[in-house]
C-alpha cells in the first residue's frame, strides 16, 4: 500500500519544489489542499479535494483511496506538523502510513528575515484557536511568535495584549507573504500594530521586554483588602490551591470569588493560566478589584453576577473552586460535572454540615478534609491559641468523559 504523501509548500508554491517531487504530486490519484495550494497544480488530471472546515470528509476520502491502493497527496504550508495537517493526519494514520515533507515554517522564516535567532521563541498559533490562551502564554514569554488568521490579525492581536497589561511600545514585527516576491517585513511597537492592516499570510514577533514569571502563593490574609475578615484564611487557601493543581495554560473558574484571594494567588502562580472570578455582591467585587491593584493578575478576569447562568460563555476549565455558592450547590456541583475537562478537580469550602451534607450526597466519593486552623496571639505577656471557625474542604476529580467521582 503506497504512503500518503504530505507535502509541505512555501509562499513561492511549487517553485522551489525539485521536478521529481512535482512529478510524483501530478501523478497522484487524489490531490488534497487547501485552494491556494490546489492552484499550484492547475493541471492535475485527478480527483481534487479543496480543504475548508471538512476534515471527517477529508478524512473518510482518504481512507476510502487507501483501501483502493491509490496515490493520496496532500499539500500543506510550510512544515505540516508545525499547527498544520500533518498533525490532524498523524491522529487518523500510523507514521508509517505517511511520507512527510515539510517546507520551512512561517516561524523560521520570519526570524530569519528578522535576522534573530529564536531558538528561546514560543511558537504560537492564534489561526482557528481561541485568543485568550494565546495572549497569556505571550505574557509569559520574552519572545513569542504567533501564526494569525483573519479575525485574529495582528491588530486584534495587539489590542488584546494591550488590553492584559503589555505596554504598548512593547517592540513587534509584522512579516507578510513569507518566502513569495511580496514578502515584507514591519519593526513596529503593539500601538503602531493595533492601528495597522496588513496582508492576510503573517507571522506576528513579540519581543516582552517584562515576562511575567510564577509568584508562589501565600500573601498573608492582611495583605487583601476585604469586609470584616471574608477570606480565604491562608492555610485553607493554600490546601484549596494545591487540590486545584492549576497548570500551565489551564482555565480555572473562581465561583463566588468574595474578595478574590484565591484567585489572584492562582493566577499569579501561572502566569500561563486563565481565571475566571464572579461574585454577585458589589462590595466584594470592589475589594477584588482592589486586591488586583494591589497584587496585578492580568490573566484574571472578574465579573460581577451569579453561577451557573453567568459562566455559559467561559471556556471550559481544567479547576473549579467554589468558594460560594448563593444556595445554588447542586447547580454549581452539575456545571462543573458537566464543564470539567477530564481529569479536572472540583475543590468547595464549606463551612455548614448542611451544605456539606448536600455535597456528600452529590459527590459520594469526594475527599474530603476539615481543616481547623489555630494562630498564636499574644496576651498580655504570654501566648495563646486563636482558633477560626473550621472549614471542610472538598476535592472531586472528573474521570474521562463521564460523570464520576473518585477519592484522591
Amino acid at each position: 500500500m503506497s504512503k500518503i504523501l504530505v507535502l509541505g509548500l512555501s509562499a513561492a508554491g511549487r517553485t522551489d519544489l525539485p521536478l521529481a517531487l512535482q512529478q510524483r504530486v501530478l501523478a497522484a490519484h487524489l490531490l488534497i489542499g487547501g485552494a491556494r495550494h490546489l492552484g499550484y497544480f492547475a493541471e492535475f488530471a485527478g480527483e481534487t479535494f479543496a480543504v475548508t472546515n471538512n476534515m471527517d470528509a477529508m478524512l473518510a476520502r482518504i481512507e476510502q483511496s487507501m483501501r483502493h491502493s491509490e496515490r493520496v497527496v496532500v499539500l500543506a504550508s510550510g512544515d505540516p506538523l508545525w499547527y498544520g495537517l500533518g498533525a490532524t493526519l498523524r491522529r487518523h494514520f500510523s507514521a508509517d502510513q505517511m511520507e512527510i515533507i515539510p517546507a520551512p515554517t512561517a516561524a523560521q522564516l520570519a526570524f530569519a528575515a528578522l535576522g534573530e535567532p529564536w531558538s528561546d521563541a514560543l511558537l504560537l498559533s492564534a489561526h482557528g484557536r481561541p485568543l485568550d490562551a494565546v495572549i497569556a502564554q505571550t505574557c509569559g514569554a520574552s519572545k513569542a511568535a504567533i501564526l494569525t488568521d483573519p479575525l485574529n490579525n495582528p491588530a486584534a492581536i495587539a489590542s488584546a495584549l494591550m488590553q492584559a497589561g503589555l505596554a504598548a511600545e512593547t517592540p513587534c514585527a509584522v512579516c507578510e507573504n513569507l518566502g513569495s516576491p511580496a514578502q515584507r517585513i514591519q519593526r513596529g511597537h503593539l500601538s503602531w500594530m493595533a492601528a495597522g492592516q496588513f496582508a492576510a499570510l503573517n507571522v506576528v514577533i513579540v519581543w516582552n521586554r517584562t515576562p511575567r514569571q510564577a509568584i508562589a502563593p501565600g500573601l498573608p490574609d492582611e495583605a487583601f483588602a476585604t469586609n470584616a475578615g471574608q477570606i480565604t484564611k491562608r492555610e485553607v487557601r493554600l490546601l484549596s490551591l494545591a487540590e486545584l493543581a492549576l497548570g500551565p495554560g489551564e482555565v480555572l473558574w473562581d465561583i463566588g470569588a468574595g474578595s478574590g484571594s484565591v484567585g489572584i494567588e492562582a493566577a499569579r502562580s501561572q502566569p500561563t493560566a486563565r481565571v475566571y472570578a464572579i461574585e454577585q455582591r458589589a462590595p466584594m467585587l470592589a475589594h477584588l478589584q482592589e486586591n488586583l491593584r494591589r497584587w496585578p493578575a492580568p490573566n484574571l478576569q472578574a465579573q460581577r453576577g451569579t453561577a451557573p447562568e453567568n459562566c455559559v460563555s467561559w471556556p471550559d476549565p481544567q479547576a473549579i473552586f467554589i468558594g460560594g455558592s448563593g444556595g445554588q450547590l447542586a447547580a454549581l456541583i452539575e456545571l462543573a460535572q458537566q464543564r470539567l475537562h477530564p481529569q479536572g478537580r472540583l475543590v468547595i469550602n464549606l463551612a455548614t454540615l448542611e451544605h456539606l451534607h448536600e455535597a456528600q450526597r452529590l459527590l459520594p466519593t469526594a475527599q474530603i478534609v476539615q481543616v481547623q486552623i489555630s494562630r498564636v496571639v499574644p496576651i498580655l505577656t504570654l501566648t495563646r491559641l486563636e482558633a477560626y471557625n473550621p472549614v471542610f474542604v472538598i476535592t472531586w476529580r472528573k474521570v474521562g468523559d463521564a460523570v464520576q467521582s473518585v477519592c484522591l
